[in-house]
């Protein structure tokens, strides 16, 4: 019987391990070995241990990178905001249309409207867009049914993402997304009937990975927040929070009171937010396609977080209104230009980083042994590339622990 599954030579790889500099290079000529979906040896070429592989497979120079991964996407709704796109142009400002019944309302209406059937259908090419840039892992927020239903639907429909696509999908549960038309006045008590109706539904069910809220003028305020975390927290399920983006609502210092997996968008943050993240174990998710859909000009505190030793992560924020930007490689693009991080942050930040903000680092994120297989292959001449090319398809197949796909 062969010791290895599949064995991968003559290749280039960049572990992005954080232990080691310059993208976790291994010097020369390297090789992949995978045995049940995992990475079973990887090193120099010529200290290839003398094992059987079932399938061997020259990859004539190419770079191995971690397989992609999307921690940060709305990317299960119904209907468009194209128009509202229009608008923003013309001159409203996103809080001005969202207090005028649209914004994340106008997706709600759509969304609540739509099957379980349409909305996979419709979110399955988006999917498949991020598998043809070498993702493998996205994460899916629920947040456009605001009710126990449509909050559900959300849900198995990314679940279903999961089993019917290549790519391994994690769940969010963003209940506390916008109060709903229902409770206009009187948030408290939808905040009540999150925690004490759906969120232990769906922990009974298994849908969510995780818990988000939107901690915002516009949306939910901290104590609120809070409250919500701690019925989360209590049923065994972690958390993260959309901090700081508009206004400064001490959004990062609540998320790492909890421990937070993370904290996401961070434009406002202040630098106690930052200190408090840094005492805590959250990763900063910058999320720069809304940064540019929004004609944001406050950037999010990059220095302070380097200094502090901050993780950050970088990711799509795949949304219909606020980031209707399906493609991982421009979000990476994008942080270089907008938000100064250097090429090796970006892949950092769409690997470990994010593998670190989903709290799946332990089994990929990384190329080391043990690890779930999740290894894309680049025709480029080095990973910098892959922050520097806009629109240049450079993916030359995609390894996951169950598939093996080709662009």
């Amino acid at each position: 019987m062969p010791d290895w599954d599949l064995l991968l030579t003559d290749t280039r790889i960049a572990t992005m391990c954080a232990d080691s500099p310059d993208y976790g290079v291994i010097d020369g000529p390297g090789a992949v070995a995978i045995k049940d979906g995992q990475i079973a040896w990887l090193g120099k070429q010529s200290e290839l241990p003398d094992l059987v592989a079932a399938e061997r497979r020259s990859l004539d120079g190419r770079w191995l990178t971690p397989a992609l991964i999307d921690c940060h996407t709305h990317l299960v709704f119904g209907g468009d905001r194209a128009a509202e796109f229009e608008q923003r142009l013309r001159g409203a400002s996103y809080e001005d249309i969202a207090r005028a019944g649209g914004g994340i309302m106008s997706t709600v209406k759509a969304t609540r409207t739509a099957s379980a059937d349409e909305l996979f259908d419709a979110a399955l090419p988006r999917v498949e867009a991020l598998a043809s840039e070498g993702v493998a892992t996205v994460e899916i927020k629920s947040g456009y049914g605001l009710d126990i239903d449509t909050e559900i639907r959300m849900l198995n429909v990314a679940r279903r993402l999961g089993r019917e696509s290549s790519i391994d999908i994690r769940t969010t549960l963003l209940a506390a997304h916008t109060v709903p038309p229902e409770f206009k006045d009187n948030a408290d008590a939808y905040v009540a009937l999150v925690c004490e109706r759906i969120l232990p539904l769906v922990a009974e069910r298994g849908l969510a990975d995780a818990v988000d809220a939107y901690c915002e003028s516009i949306a939910f305020s901290p104590s609120q927040v809070e409250r919500l975390f701690q019925a989360a927290t209590e049923l065994g399920l972690p958390v993260k929070l959309h901090a700081d983006q508009l206004s400064d609502s001490g959004g990062a210092a609540l998320a790492a009171s909890f421990n937070a997996l993370s904290a996401d968008h961070l434009e406002y943050t202040s630098l106690a937010g930052v200190d408090a993240m840094a005492a805590s174990s959250a990763v900063a998710v910058l999320l720069p396609g809304a940064f540019l859909t929004l004609s944001e000009t406050q950037l999010p505190p990059i220095d302070a977080l380097r200094a502090k030793g901050v993780p950050i992560a970088v990711a799509t924020d795949c949304n219909p209104g606020t980031s209707p930007i399906c493609s991982l490689r421009t979000a990476m693009m994008l942080a270089s230009r907008l938000f100064k991080l250097t090429p090796e942050e970006c892949l950092a930040g769409a690997t470990r980083e994010a593998a670190r903000a989903l709290g799946v680092l332990a089994d990929r994120g990384t190329l080391e042994i043990g690890k779930r297989a999740d290894i894309a292959a680049w025709d480029i001449e080095h990973p910098r590339e892959l922050a520097y090319w806009v629109g240049t398809p450079q993916l030359a197949e995609r390894f996951t622990s169950a598939h093996t796909t080709r662009p």
